[in-house]
């Protein structure tokens, strides 16, 4: 494609990746990062200055400051195009997707491919030193590379500390977005209380004394920069009543962890949200694997069978996914009736052990790390 962007949370290793692919290019390459007024100033004149990059790598970082530079970009794009030139010229890079997704689609359709690059995951994890691989750390730390990476937990938690601090104070402003710094992080710390659950607007908002629109616009705001994900509920047609409200997951087990005031392993075995945090911490990870081929939701009914992950995929492939923190799982009668609503070719209950075997009624525990293998397999 001509342009490129890679999308992702702050922190996540945006910048790190591209210049590394710029060391790579054939091209020579121009970084600039649009935070810095003196690069942003380079683009006061978006065409002539796209001109000087002509058989260049262009390389712009932030690309939300300046989202005006997508309408420039198409003309310039279009140009290089009938000279010849296809391939390899713009890598954007942003750390908000709606602003960036509205801006580009129109002006650049047909001429940008959207990537997101994500927090470390397991399998990252696994196959970069598969002899020191260590779920535990992971799902306890998070992904964010500063996180993860820190020599020890007191600086893993410092780090994850000064990360939120400088979303609510600083990122959420530059963004153009008016929310007081105390209200985000109150409402994140509540929403990780939250996980895994149901979205209540309505609840939340008599929590923090705001209206139903004010919590729904602080979860568009965490979902646009990447910490929250919504789960949207099975849309089948059945007749039982289904519950239709999505699910809420904060994407980064650390984050979760951090508002959880969690700091240890062993505080966090024998913590009360323990169970919600290995759910969202394995389906984040199951959902990163998955191809666009994939349709993802949950199903729930009125009479509470449930199934926590459906996966719709090629060749007519309806898995049902149940998450279970403990190592000798029981699933309920509940998700046996809604395999038979949503009609699941494969039912699975991933466990936080690594053995693999059938429990009855085609039903296999598994490990997270033999299912993504599975679903990578797959997709």
């Amino acid at each position: 494609m001509p342009a490129v962007a890679l999308l992702g949370a702050r922190q996540v290793g945006k910048t790190t990746l591209a210049l590394q692919i710029a060391k790579t290019s054939r091209k020579p390459s121009v970084y600039l990062d649009l935070e810095r007024d003196s690069d942003l100033a380079r683009l006061s004149d978006l065409e002539a200055y796209l001109d000087t990059c002509h058989n260049k790598l262009l390389i712009i970082d932030e690309v939300q400051h300046k989202p005006e530079i997508f309408r420039a970009l198409r003309s310039t794009i279009d140009s290089r195009i009938r000279d010849g030139e296809r391939t390899n010229q713009f890598l954007i890079l942003g750390s908000t997707s709606r602003d960036l997704l509205r801006q580009s689609s129109e002006t650049l359709a047909g001429r940008i491919q959207f990537l997101e690059l994500n927090p470390f995951s397991i399998l990252e994890i696994y196959e970069s030193n598969s002899d020191k691989f260590d779920i535990r750390k992971l799902w306890l730390r998070g992904g964010f590379p500063g996180s993860h990476q820190a020599d020890n937990e007191n600086n893993s938690w410092d780090w994850r500390g000064a990360f939120i601090a400088s979303y609510v104070e600083r990122d959420i402003p530059q963004m153009g977005i008016q929310v007081s710094s105390t209200a985000m992080r109150n409402f994140w710390s509540m929403l990780a209380w939250e996980n895994t659950q149901q979205i209540n607007h309505s609840r939340l908002g008599a929590s923090l004394g705001v209206s139903y629109h004010t919590i729904k616009n602080y979860i568009d705001i965490l979902s646009s920069a990447f910490m929250v994900r919504k789960l949207s509920p099975w849309s089948g047609n059945i007749r039982k009543r289904l519950v239709k409200s999505p699910k809420m997951y904060l994407r980064d087990s650390g984050l979760a962890h951090r508002f959880l005031r969690i700091s240890e392993y062993d505080d966090l075995l024998g913590h009360p949200m323990i169970g919600p945090s290995w759910e969202a911490f394995v389906i984040e990870n199951i959902l990163r694997e998955l191809s666009d081929k994939w349709h993802y939701s949950y199903y729930r009914t009125k009479a509470q069978a449930e199934i926590d992950l459906i996966l719709e995929g090629p060749r007519g492939k309806v898995l049902a996914v149940e998450v279970k923190h403990s190592t000798a799982p029981r699933i309920s009668r509940g998700f046996h009736l809604a395999c038979e609503d949503i009609g699941a070719t494969e039912k699975y209950v991933i466990y936080s052990g690594s053995e693999r075997y059938p429990i009855g009624n085609n039903v296999e525990v598994i490990g997270i790390l033999d299912f993504l293998r599975l679903i990578r397999q797959s997709a």
